[in-house]
């Protein structure tokens, strides 16, 4: 279980794409910083504006220099794509995964449980819902 100072990471871009050496030092900070967890892939990680191979490469460095668990966020408005990030992130070694509600599509009740429940079949790794409405437009209820 997850406790203590959980820091979601911005991601530190150059003109050409993501600055590796910045987010190495960034790693390298929170490992020594008494730093419990960082979150990559989170919303103020600009996930959008990360290419595929960068996500990719960002998960290589975060297992090579991170001491701590890595949450990587995985989540999109697709069931279908946020398991494929899911399965990606989970192939590198991931220790949890942030899949945040379908935003734009605003699904039911019913839809987030089904959207959730399909994700947690197709990994292992273990899931936080992150429930934003305020950025989303959907909220889950507890029911």
């Amino acid at each position: 279980m997850l406790e203590g100072s959980i820091v979601a990471l911005s991601t530190p871009f150059t003109d050409d794409g993501v600055n590796e050496k910045t987010l190495i030092e960034l790693f390298e900070l929170h490992n020594h910083s008494g730093t419990s967890a960082v979150l990559i892939f989170g919303t103020t990680g600009e996930s959008p504006n990360i290419r595929e191979n960068e996500r990719k490469r960002m998960m290589e460095l975060a297992k090579e220099h991170l001491k701590i668990p890595v949450i990587a966020g995985a989540g999109t408005n697709s069931t279908e794509k946020t398991i494929k990030l899911a399965k990606e992130a989970e192939s590198f070694g991931m220790d949890y995964l942030l899949v945040i509600t379908p935003y734009y599509n605003k699904p039911t009740q019913e839809g987030l449980y089904r959207h959730f429940k399909a994700v947690a079949e197709e990994v292992s790794t273990p899931i936080i819902i992150y429930n934003v409405p305020g950025r989303t437009g959907v909220n889950i209820l507890p029911e």
